[in-house]
C-alpha cells in the first residue's frame, strides 16, 4: 500500500469535515425551506410528534371531559328569568372555557414540540389531567363569585376563612399546573441532544421552563397573601400580565436576533 501524499489526506479530512457540517445544518436549512413554504405550525420550531398518538387522545378525551363539568345546564329556560340566570352564568363559564383551553394548548404545543412519550412524561400528564378534573369546581366557583360581585347579584355569603380557603385552593391547582409545565419543559432540555434541538429551539425550551416557573410563582404569592388578605390573593395574579410581558420581550428578542443569526428567517 502506498502512504496517501499530504495533499490528497487534507482533501479527504476537508471532505469529511464538510459532510459533518453539512450534516448538522441540515435539519435548519430543511426547517428555514419548510417555513418559506408556509408548512411549519411555529417559525423557529420544528415540530417532531407525527401521528396523534394514545396518550395525545386520551389527554385530549379528559380535557373535553372537564370541559362538559363546567356546562351551564342541560335544561332549556322556561321563562325571561330563567333566560337571563342562564346568561349570567355564560360569563364565569366563557371565563374557566378560556383558563382550561390555556392549558390544553399549552399542552397541545409541548406535545406536538418534542413528541415525548417516555414513562416520567406521561407521569407527569396523568398528574396535570388529575389536577385539572379536580380544579373545574373550585375554578367555576371562583369565576361565579367574582362575576356575582360585578353585575350586583347578591353574592354567596362566605366569611373570612372561606374565602382564604377557596383562594388557597385556587391557587394550589394553579401553582400544580404550571409547575407540572415547568418539570416537563425541563425534561425536553435535558433530552435537548437525543431530540436534536437546534439552538433556537433550545433557548425557546428554556425560556417556556422559565415562564412557567413565573407562573407558579405568582400563584405560590397568592397563596401566601390568601393566609391574611383573599382579596389581595385574587388581584396578585394581575401581575402576570407585567411579568410576561417583560420576559416574553427580552427572550423574544434574542430568539428573533438568533434565528436570524442562524438563517432561519
Amino acid at each position: 500500500m502506498h502512504p496517501q501524499s499530504p495533499t490528497i489526506a487534507s482533501d479527504l479530512s476537508a471532505e469529511n469535515a464538510s459532510r459533518e457540517h453539512d450534516s448538522s445544518a441540515a435539519p435548519m436549512d430543511a426547517m428555514a425551506s419548510e417555513h418559506r413554504r408556509g408548512l411549519l405550525p411555529e417559525k423557529f420550531f420544528r415540530w417532531r410528534s407525527g401521528e396523534i398518538t394514545r396518550l395525545e387522545a386520551f389527554c385530549d378525551v379528559v380535557f373535553g371531559f372537564a370541559l362538559t363539568l363546567l356546562v351551564v345546564s342541560l335544561e332549556v329556560p322556561r321563562n325571561y328569568a330563567e333566560l337571563i340566570d342562564a346568561i349570567r352564568e355564560f360569563v364565569p363559564f366563557g371565563a374557566c372555557f378560556a383558563l382550561l383551553v390555556l392549558i390544553w394548548r399549552g399542552h397541545y404545543r409541548f406535545s406536538r414540540r418534542y413528541g415525548l412519550e417516555d414513562p416520567y412524561v406521561v407521569f407527569l400528564n396523568i398528574v396535570l389531567l388529575f389536577v385539572v378534573l379536580f380544579y373545574v369546581y373550585p375554578l367555576k366557583f371562583v369565576f361565579r363569585l367574582i362575576f356575582d360581585q360585578w353585575s350586583g347579584k347578591a353574592p354567596a355569603e362566605i366569611g373570612f376563612h372561606e374565602a382564604s380557603v377557596l383562594m388557597r385552593i385556587y391557587a394550589g391547582g394553579f401553582v400544580a399546573v404550571f409547575a407540572l409545565f415547568a418539570l416537563m419543559y425541563a425534561h425536553a432540555y435535558k433530552l435537548r441532544n437525543a431530540l436534536q434541538l437546534n439552538p433556537v429551539e433550545t433557548l425557546e425550551t428554556r425560556v417556556m421552563i422559565q415562564e412557567n416557573v413565573i407562573m407558579a410563582l405568582v400563584g405560590v404569592l397568592s397563596f401566601t397573601l390568601a393566609f391574611k388578605d383573599p382579596g389581595w390573593a385574587g388581584w396578585s395574579y394581575f401581575l402576570l400580565a407585567p411579568f410576561l410581558t417583560i420576559h416574553g420581550m427580552l427572550y423574544g428578542k434574542r430568539v428573533r436576533l438568533l434565528a436570524k443569526k442562524l438563517g432561519l428567517t
